[in-house]
């Protein structure tokens, strides 16, 4: 296990304090902390030019195609918020599946994929955003490879986010 290398994200509302290694491109992969766009997961080295970031971003929710969707949390239990899963294909949004590889990659010690994200589909749970209805903030993912036969591997890579974790 190689050294940690960023010691805390900004992400969306969170502050995170990083488990592991992850191999960012020069010019971020030394940063004390990095700012991710809650919806688009492009990553910044500096607070200014994430809150500039923020006021331009036109993203509210993860690309692709939504696939699920629970509306009803909200009626049933005032404490819960509604949530949608997207399948987000890497071939089609090569940028986002890379950011989400490396933003999970902060949190696992042995995702090996950070940049190769063509051959495969990233589910991603998210949950609207009590301050900002109509925007879905990433909770986790799981991700599968596209042509994998079904007697292998199911699921390349799972993760919940720390904030969301430990909530049943």
């Amino acid at each position: 296990t190689k050294v940690k290398n960023i010691e805390a994200i900004r992400l969306g509302q969170y502050h995170m304090d990083c488990w592991y290694y992850a191999p960012f491109p020069d010019g971020y992969a030394n940063a004390h902390t990095l700012f991710f766009c809650g919806y688009c997961l492009k990553y910044m080295r500096h607070h200014a030019t994430y809150i500039q970031h923020c006021g331009k971003c036109t993203w509210h929710q993860p690309p692709g195609r939504e696939i699920y969707r629970d509306d009803r949390a909200s009626a049933q239990d005032a404490d819960a918020t509604p949530i949608k899963v997207f399948e987000v294909d890497g071939m089609l949004n090569p940028l986002y599946g890379q950011n989400l590889c490396l933003l999970a990659k902060l949190f696992l010690d042995h995702k090996t994929l950070h940049y190769d994200v063509a051959p495969f589909l990233f589910y991603v749970l998210t949950e609207e955003n009590s301050d900002r209805p109509g925007f879905f903030d990433v909770v986790g993912f799981f991700s599968k490879e596209k042509d994998v036969c079904m007697s292998e591997y199911n699921v390349a890579c799972i993760l919940t986010l720390p904030p969301y974790q430990r909530k049943g």
